[in-house]
């Protein structure tokens, strides 16, 4: 049994999948990165300073003996209070968008690599070919 898992392990598509794995993980942090702290602060002051990720909506009243602020959706998640995120939505499809054409791009990148030139046809002979093919044609048949 050991003997299978060692092989199973081993095949190169297996190590490559892992390999993927990984680098789709990092991958996926500089995307989230680039959109949080790049993409996202531009389009808020593009709105007039809307800070997306703190953009929800109040699914209940805020408790009586919550202390903080009433627009932090960190805090107010972590004292229960039930919020429609929508900005951290919002977020999380930028991310997703831009994760998705990224991946678009390398595929058909890669695609284009991979496609094999197309063949020129061969080219018909030549007037002198043609000449001499006539010859041999019937030099064969004397």
């Amino acid at each position: 049994m050991f003997a299978e898992f060692r092989a199973f392990i081993a095949r190169g598509n297996v190590v490559d999948l892992a390999v993927a794995v990984v680098v789709g993980a990092a991958f996926g942090g500089i995307v989230s990165a680039f959109t949080d702290d790049l993409l996202m602060p531009l389009i808020g002051l593009a709105t007039g300073g809307i800070d997306f990720s703190n953009q929800f909506v109040a699914l209940a009243p805020i408790p009586a003996d919550y202390t903080g602020s009433a627009t932090d959706y960190a805090a107010l998640k972590k004292a229960g209070v039930p919020l429609f995120g929508y900005g951290k939505f919002l977020t999380t499809v930028i991310n997703f968008l831009i994760v998705a054409f990224a991946i678009f791009l390398l595929v058909r990148t890669v695609n284009r690599l991979q496609k094999p030139a197309a063949e020129a046809p061969p080219a018909g002979p030549t007037a002198s070919e043609a000449l001499l093919a006539e010859i041999r044609d019937e030099l064969r048949r004397r």
